[in-house]
């Protein structure tokens, strides 16, 4: 079993990895794989609503969006973290979601999902709602915590001085890998069935 953590900050080491860190050490301990994608600083192209990617699982745009759903190919899980900007998720990582989620969401349906937020101070829930969208919108199981999947801080070291955080982080570790355990016992169950999108526009 393996869990992709995608670390949608532009700065590798800093809060948001330092949460993804804590639940991947967990997940490690649970016997889970886990591989952490930095997202970097360099702009991400954002969906352009071209629909050439209907059916074909990949983004037109080659880059991080298409290298993720690669990646997800031989992941069982997901977790997006995100630092916390004007009380939403990063817009680079917005970018690379709209076009993974878009163009790869058949692929990631029935995969458990979990979302992670960073902040100074406020602006978390907001930004974890928006997070927690895309899996529900690709029939993805969320995964929860004991509290809302959240850090505080503006320094690692903060974030790891922020012990119900940290415990919030270990909890999600541990229940990912609970639940990658229980798919896993019944993998002879069969999926629940992916219907052909219908869509419905209210002005006619």
């Amino acid at each position: 079993m393996k869990v992709l953590l995608i670390n949608g900050s532009p700065h590798q080491s800093g809060c948001t990895y330092t949460a993804l860190s804590e639940v991947a050490a967990v997940l490690n301990e649970e016997g889970v794989r886990t591989e952490i994608l930095q997202i970097g600083s360099k702009p991400i192209q954002g969906c352009v609503a071209c629909h050439r990617c209907e059916g074909q699982g990949r983004c037109v745009f080659s880059d991080l969006a298409n290298a993720a759903l690669e990646k997800m190919e031989q992941c069982d899980g997901l977790i997006v973290g995100s630092p916390v900007y004007y009380a939403a998720p990063n817009g680079a990582l917005i970018s690379l979601l709209n076009r993974m989620f878009y163009a790869g969401s058949a692929g990631l349906a029935h995969k458990p999902g979990a979302a992670v937020v960073s902040a100074r101070r406020a602006g978390t829930t907001s930004a974890l709602n928006v997070l927690n969208e895309y899996f529900t919108n690709a029939q993805m199981p969320v995964v929860s915590s004991r509290y809302w999947n959240m850090v505080h801080g503006s320094t690692p070291d903060e974030v790891r001085r922020d012990l119900e955080g940290m415990q919030v982080m270990r909890a999600l570790g541990h229940n990912m890998a609970w639940l990658l355990k229980v798919i896993r016992a019944g993998q002879d169950i069969p999926r629940a069935p992916l219907e052909p999108r219908q869509r419905t526009n209210f002005i006619r």
